[in-house]
């Protein structure tokens, strides 16, 4: 639940709790269980609420319709506007009884292999919260990380200008590009580096490659110069 978001959890008569076993397998979602609330029926835990999905993945003939996990939430949420709702689950071996999933306004499945739908509490429930996270931000969670973000802000036109700019008198100073007969070269690159979309460290990389052929070939003009200018006097 915590890994998803939700933080509300209410026990129907649990055989154990407080339980120190249930606390060391919390790895640190331990305020989930110290704030949770025990009920001593199943119609007391549901009492504030005006919309609740029994979670089970046998069909019954009796009780409300069955929907898929996925279209449950986002209908769970839209209820959600109107005041509370819960997720009710089964003991891990007997599940909900018919009264119980009577009790709510709809029966939610998930939609397992059909020859195989077993599934312990603890997956469903981790299955059904992700499907409520997902709903809730249509798609697409945020995403958190420490790490130090991989992308730089995009590039502003006057510096992608300027990038191709220098590309352009680094092609003709290298004799890459005759300026003659550019033919369709420049348009070509301006094509590629746009469906890049560049950002500004890229261009600062972009550059400073540039900048290193540059002085490559600045160097080697000054040795070429150097050696057509030296005098050969061996025979005076």
């Amino acid at each position: 639940m915590k890994t998803m978001g939700l933080s509300r959890l209410l026990l129907v008569n649990p055989k154990h709790f407080p339980d120190d076993q249930a606390l060391a397998r919390a790895a640190g979602a331990e305020s989930l269980l110290v704030t949770a609330e025990v009920c001593t029926s199943v119609d007391a835990a549901l009492a504030d609420c005006v919309f609740a999905c029994a979670i089970s993945a046998r069909q019954r003939n009796l009780g409300p319709p069955p929907l898929p996990a996925r279209l449950a939430a986002a209908e769970i949420l839209a209820r959600a506007d109107e005041g509370e709702v819960a997720l009710l689950f089964g003991n891990e071996t007997a599940g909900l009884s018919n009264a119980e999933v009577q009790r709510c306004q709809r029966t939610v499945f998930i939609p397992a292999n059909p020859e195989y739908t077993s599934l312990n509490l603890a997956a469903a429930v981790q299955l059904l919260c992700y499907e409520l996270r997902l709903a809730a931000f249509d798609g697409h969670p945020p995403v958190l990380s420490k790490t130090v973000p991989f992308a730089s802000p995009p590039a502003s036109h006057q510096d992608v200008q300027r990038f191709f700019e220098h590309l352009e008198r680094v092609m003709v100073s290298s004799g890459f590009l005759d300026p003659r007969r550019p033919r369709r070269l420049l348009p070509k690159l301006r094509r590629l580096f746009g469906r890049a979309e560049l950002e500004c460290d890229e261009i600062n990389i972009l550059r400073g490659l540039l900048d290193a052929v540059e002085r490559q070939v600045a160097g080697k003009r000054r040795m070429a110069s150097g050696t057509s200018d030296t005098v050969d006097n061996s025979g005076s």
